[in-house]
């Protein structure tokens, strides 16, 4: 048998060893991405990641796969079905401040070209590479995601705390968080 080892967190349900496999990490340079992450990472705050991957296909759904443009026009009857959509996270904060941030992203990408541009700079737009051997070494904010938070709400967003912006820098690559271990972290190099 041929196991791959995996960071420990990947093994605690099929989604998530899937998304670990095969998202986590890999660098994103796509706009409609990474809005996506930002969106989700927003709508986990306080809850576990294993639950938004549960409801990822209805967050696409409802949300318009994404699409910062549209989000940006949604008005309160928008905001209303969202409300009692039960495949979603009903936050009325969450879902007003991911319509503040389709409108803020927008701005942005007018701004500096695209998204991309801007959130990358963070990093000097390589992947940050850390040599983690256990899960409990793995922090939860660093210097690069305290500033990108601070840019962030300069530029208009909410639900953008440093903690979320970690969590969003993991899942889009811009740093390689995998444990040394893990089959992923040298292939992610």
């Amino acid at each position: 048998m041929n196991h791959k080892m995996r960071c420990d967190w990947a093994e605690v349900h099929p989604l998530m060893r899937d998304y670990h496999d095969n998202e986590w990490g890999v660098p994103v340079h796509d706009d409609l991405k990474l809005f996506e992450f930002l969106v989700l990472d927003a709508f986990q705050a306080g809850l576990s990641w294993l639950t938004v991957l549960k409801k990822r296909e209805a967050f696409r759904e409802a949300f318009d796969h994404f699409d910062a443009e549209r989000i940006a026009r949604y008005d309160e009857n928008k905001v209303e079905a969202l409300m009692q959509n039960a495949g979603i996270i009903r936050n009325r904060l969450k879902i007003n401040g991911t319509i503040r941030n389709a409108r803020a992203f927008l701005k942005i990408r007018q701004q500096y070209g695209s998204f991309d541009q801007f959130i990358w700079q963070f990093t000097d737009h390589k992947t940050l590479v850390n040599h983690f051997n256990n899960v409990k070494e793995i922090p939860s904010r660093s210097p690069e995601s305290d500033a990108m938070s601070k840019a962030l709400v300069k530029e208009g967003f909410t639900f953008v705390g440093s903690t979320i912006c970690y969590a969003f820098m993991q899942a889009s690559g811009m740093v390689n968080d995998h444990l040394t271990g893990c089959f992923r972290y040298e292939a992610l190099r």
